[in-house]
């Protein structure tokens, strides 16, 4: 029954029984008096009746307006104050009552406020004791968490749906992809792995280990090649076991492995081009041999004819030779493992090295613009102390100038000094001495054989315009791997794991019977030309993020600007800031929104006034090709669920954020909308629960009931 009802009824017996009162004791002072007094009482009441009317209209008014009272203020100000105790209680302990209405009421506020301050106080000495006793089992979760992520192999773990439940940074980089193209989901915590990967390979893999396991096999790992946007991974598959030693779910180490079946391949076809092509150049030298041998006796002709076969099958197998190595040089050394480096990092390593061991001085200019290169440092370093040693010796020089430059593909790094010029044939004797600093050899290397392993080469020349001379080394220049974007410091560190997806069901038919926290949403808001979709507004900005198992997922999120067919009104750019230079060079939508169909895809959509963004997307259905057929959740329904004796402005996004404690950061961007909102999803779901509202169902059904639901865009 509602308040308000209850407290008619209440109000209405009340009155009843006044009323009987009052007739009750009308009707003994009548019984009581005399004939001669009833006769008086009734002449007086009939003389008096107008004013009688008039007393009692005036009384009627005053109890109505009381009645009145009563029914609006108390028992709007009781569901209120209710509410917001919930909200004090639940989600916001800061939160504080604005007390409102009859004094009565304003006086429980106050004490209720006086109240919410103690219950903070406690509330924090609580936490801060959970804390303190939980930090050394956090703190292992932690170091987990750390090594996981900072580990240079990708690595996943999913459980036996196949959901992953913690990945790393390496396996976001080498499983990149279109998220528009088929097998282009990106990685991201409760996403099935069979969407990233081939399903058939991860069930073989499984069947493997369970053979294995059946069979107590020492170690129970199955690998396995899987192709993924053009590229070649070699998996091994290991199983996650329980106390029980039942699997739970399995780990996936990936390697891509395309270069080096590309550098095999290479390597097995210069193999074959050699022996097939060398075969027949071999025979005829072998049988010209043999005939010479049978034959000694033969005539000088002859014997010269022979001889020149030989010589000429000779010279062209030594020019097939030559040709073969000089295209595939590459293939013929082992691997050697290089890093990435700042060309004047290269610089400063030199010269602290020439400083340290020589005694030289040098002067650099390296300019302002990075270049970037794969080299051993170390190899680089030491051959060219020696070397440099060696020459400040023959040249007498004490002070060296460096000087790096680009040469088209190359960084090109030139030592030079003033005076003696160096003697090429010396270079060319320092090129083949073995490196020896301090009596420590390190394998054989030379200048000659470091430069060749990073694919450069070594000179000297004579500058006679400026004066000085120049020993040149020239290396490839690189580009360097991308990295992804740091997030902001008050965002902690992302979170690329969740342990409790160990235990998350499968996706079922069932979704509707799951509880609101347990299941993925991806929480997005759009920014538009204007407000009105039917009239041909359109999107120029979806920004999403996700929510799983309870937790905010901000590093994996979405945020893409789109450029419009039609003008953005000026009312929208002073909104949301985004003006049509900016939008000049992007995407249009039929790029943009199958992307983010893959990103949300197996998740329930989540946006405050989620019918304004909705309609914009089904009305791009046909010119996109993509349909968004997931439940939907509105936040905006959700609040007035949670909280109906607010009104229609406090469901607002930002007033809900401030009442539930939830800061607003990036309002009006599409990314910073998504990112409160789903902040405040987080805090709505406890306070439905508290309703009865515990599963996607009864949240759906109850959410059709509310007055909101029934705008149209």
């Amino acid at each position: 029954m509602q308040p308000k009802v209850r407290f008619v009824l209440h109000f209405a017996w009340l009155g009843v029984l006044s009323v009987a009162l009052l007739g009750f004791a009308g009707l003994v002072l009548w019984i009581d008096l005399s004939p001669a007094e009833r006769h008086t009482l009734r002449s007086i009441l009939a003389e008096r009746a107008a004013l009688l009317v008039v007393l009692a209209g005036l009384l009627g008014a005053v109890l109505a307006g009381l009645l009145r009272q009563w029914l609006v203020a108390y028992p709007q100000n009781a569901q209120r104050i209710t509410e917001e105790i919930g909200i004090i209680h639940r989600v916001n302990a800061e939160h504080r009552l604005k007390p409102s209405g009859p004094v009565e009421m304003r006086k429980l506020g106050e004490a209720l406020n006086e109240f919410a301050e103690v219950y903070d106080q406690q509330q924090r000495e609580v936490e801060a004791r959970i804390e303190e006793t939980n930090g050394r089992l956090e703190q292992e979760k932690n170091r987990l968490a750390t090594l996981m992520s900072e580990l240079a192999q990708s690595v996943l773990v999913c459980n036996n749906e196949g959901r992953i439940l913690l990945y790393n940074p390496r396996a976001t980089q080498l499983l990149a992809g279109d998220a528009s193209a088929p097998g282009g989901m990106p990685v991201g915590l409760g996403r099935s792995i069979f969407a990233v990967l081939d399903k058939s390979l991860i069930t073989h893999a499984l069947e493997q280990i369970r053979h294995r396991l059946d069979q107590q096999a020492a170690k129970p790992v199955a690998h396995f090649v899987a192709a993924r946007a053009g590229h070649l991974l070699r998996a091994q598959m290991a199983p996650v076991l329980d106390q029980q030693g039942e699997s739970i779910g399995f780990v996936l180490i990936l390697e891509d492995i395309t270069r080096t079946v590309e550098i095999n391949s290479r390597r097995d076809l210069l193999l074959q081009q050699l022996t097939e092509g060398s075969r027949s150049a071999l025979a005829n030298i072998r049988a010209a041999v043999e005939t010479l041998e049978q034959y000694p006796d033969m005539d000088s002709e002859r014997r010269e004819r022979f001889t020149e076969v030989i010589r000429d099958e000779a010279e062209r197998l030594t020019q097939r030779l030559e040709q073969s190595l000089s295209r595939h040089a590459d293939l013929l050394g082992s691997p050697w493992p290089l890093e990435d480096m700042l060309a004047s990092d290269l610089a400063a390593a030199l010269q602290r090295n020439f400083a340290a061991a020589l005694g030289l001085r040098m002067r650099c200019e390296v300019g302002e613009q990075p270049l970037w290169l794969s080299v051993d440092s170390y190899s680089l370093v030491q051959v060219l102390t020696q070397v440099m040693g060696a020459l400040a010796s023959a040249c007498r020089t004490r002070e060296i100038g460096l000087e790096l430059s680009t040469e088209g593909r190359c960084v090109r790094l030139s030592l030079s000094w003033g005076g003696q010029p160096l003697d090429p044939n010396l270079l060319h004797e320092w090129e083949e001495l073995p490196l020896n600093l301090g009596g420590e050899g390190e394998n054989g290397a030379t200048l000659k054989s470091v430069v060749a392993r990073h694919g450069g080469e070594v000179w000297c020349q004579l500058d006679r315009a400026a004066g000085v001379n120049r020993l040149c080394l020239q290396l490839p220049r690189i580009q360097p791997e991308a990295l992804p974007e740091p997030l902001e410091p008050s965002q902690g560190r992302p979170v690329y794991y969740d342990f409790d997806l160990f235990n998350q069901p499968g996706q079922t038919a069932e979704l509707d019977e799951r509880p609101l926290s347990e299941l993925s949403y991806t929480v997005f808001d759009t920014e538009t030309t204007g407000l009105s979709p039917s009239d041909g507004d359109e999107i120029i900005s979806i920004g999403a993020v996700r929510v799983v198992n309870g937790r905010l997922l901000r590093q994996e999120c979405f945020d893409r600007l789109i450029k419009p067919s039609r003008p953005i009104s000026k009312a929208s750019q002073e909104v949301h800031g985004l003006t049509p230079q900016m939008l000049a060079d992007q995407p249009p939508i039929e790029q943009v929104l199958p992307q983010f169909h893959r990103f949300a895809e197996d998740t329930v959509l989540v946006a405050h006034n989620a019918a304004f963004d909705m309609r914009f997307l089904q009305l791009k259905e046909a010119q996109t090709g993509v349909t968004f057929i997931q439940p939907v959740l509105d936040t905006l329904l959700l609040s007035a669920l949670a909280h109906p004796g607010h009104l229609d402005d406090e469901h607002r996004l930002e007033r809900i954020a401030t009442r539930l404690g939830v800061e607003v950061i990036g309002r009006h961007t599409a990314l910073g909308d998504a990112i409160v909102t789903a902040e405040v999803l987080l805090k709505l779901i406890p306070l439905l629960a508290e309703r009865g509202i515990h599963n996607l169902r009864q949240a759906r059904e109850a959410s059709r009931k509310t007055l909101y639901a029934r705008v149209k865009y």
